[in-house]
């Protein structure tokens, strides 16, 4: 009995959309709380800044899942 192992075991299809889909969505959300100042860090700037890579980030992902789900 030949066993592959250059096989990895995965998470089903729908389990990995719906962790993708919630990591987006709190990827966004912290982008947005950091741009609206919610979270105190040094100055406005940098928490724009972080904010702003935190969205471009999360659109990433977003991207990337949907190319991926196909």
């Amino acid at each position: 009995m030949a066993r592959n192992f250059n096989e990895k075991p995965t998470a089903p299809k729908g389990a990995r959309i719906a962790f993708g889909i919630i990591m987006i969505l709190i990827y966004i959300g912290v982008g947005l709380l950091c741009i609206f100042h919610v979270f105190d860090m040094i100055d406005y700037t940098v928490s724009c800044v972080v904010g702003g890579l935190l969205i471009a980030y999360g659109i990433f992902r977003g991207y990337r899942l949907y190319i991926g789900s196909n």
